[in-house]
């Protein structure tokens, strides 16, 4: 158990710390980082264990740092509950799929589309967007296709698909990336509770490593949140600083995915 090993919780809170201030600085990738976290730093051994306690834990910090966005109104409310709303519907699906295929071979698929993501962030870094941005006819259809796309992706993979959303919600709306981070966390939260209850349906949450996450995630917000904050005052800062996440994210389970798989593969060879 947990409580008989000191180093786990040091480790959960530590990863806890790590998974919020991702959140509120990026309004995404936390459950990224929750999972590798979980399984090679923290040593939980049932990788689908490690999603569905991470998603639980990602469910709360994302309201935490949700909240951090709505005192300082940077929360488009419409625009993010369409894309939660119907993302709910993709991430059930996604999440009951999910847990009947190895999540590291479906990880490292998706951390190629990880960098893709990336360099569209990066491309589009000079663009300001346009904070007035109001939920109409126009943007409701591509708010709702994207949506359940990205709910779809984030059950699917057992994350909360911030680095889906942000992106997302700008290509559909237009609005500035840090309305974009502080509109995610709607639908993060949203798509984070749908996985994380499908995973306690079966038994694939660790309740008490979930709540180390989250005592350390809400110390991690408050900083992530904070920083983000400071450098949307700078041209392209905050867009740099999220697609470089991704990237680092992308490329670490990219490498830890590689190796499992090679492992695998001579294992099977040498039988």
């Amino acid at each position: 158990m947990l409580t008989a090993l000191p180093f786990g919780v040091i480790a959960g809170l530590v990863s806890g710390a790590l998974v919020g201030f991702t959140l509120g600085l990026a309004g995404g990738g936390g459950s990224v980082l929750a999972v590798p976290l979980l399984v090679y730093f923290v040593g939980t051994p049932n990788p689908h264990v490690a999603i569905g306690s991470s998603a639980a834990a990602v469910a709360v910090n994302a309201l935490m740092s949700l909240a951090n966005h709505q005192r300082a109104k940077t929360i488009k409310w419409r625009c993010a509950s369409v894309f939660a709303l119907f993302g709910i519907a993709g991430a059930l699906a996604g999440s009951t799929l999910g847990k009947i295929i190895n999540g590291e071979k479906l990880l490292a698929l998706f951390a190629m589309l990880m960098v893709i993501v990336a360099y569209l962030m990066l491309r589009r870094r000079g663009q300001s967007g346009f904070a007035g941005v109001r939920l109409n006819r126009e943007n409701f259809p591509r708010l709702a296709t994207a949506g359940l796309t990205a709910g779809a992706l984030s059950g699917f993979f057992g994350i909360g698909g911030g680095f889906l959303i942000v992106p997302g919600l700008m290509f559909a709306s237009d609005m500035p990336i840090l309305n974009a981070i502080g509109s995610s966390l709607v639908a993060v939260a949203a798509f984070a509770v749908t996985t994380a209850a499908n995973y306690a349906y079966s038994s694939l949450v660790d309740w008490e490593l979930a709540g180390t996450l989250v005592l350390g995630g809400a110390f991690g917000g408050l900083i992530g949140a904070a920083v983000a904050r400071r450098l949307s005052k700078l041209r392209g800062a905050l867009s740099a600083v999220f697609a470089t996440v991704i990237f680092a994210v992308a490329l670490y389970v990219l490498w830890r995915s590689g190796g499992a798989l090679g492992l695998v593969d001579h294992a099977a060879n040498s039988a």
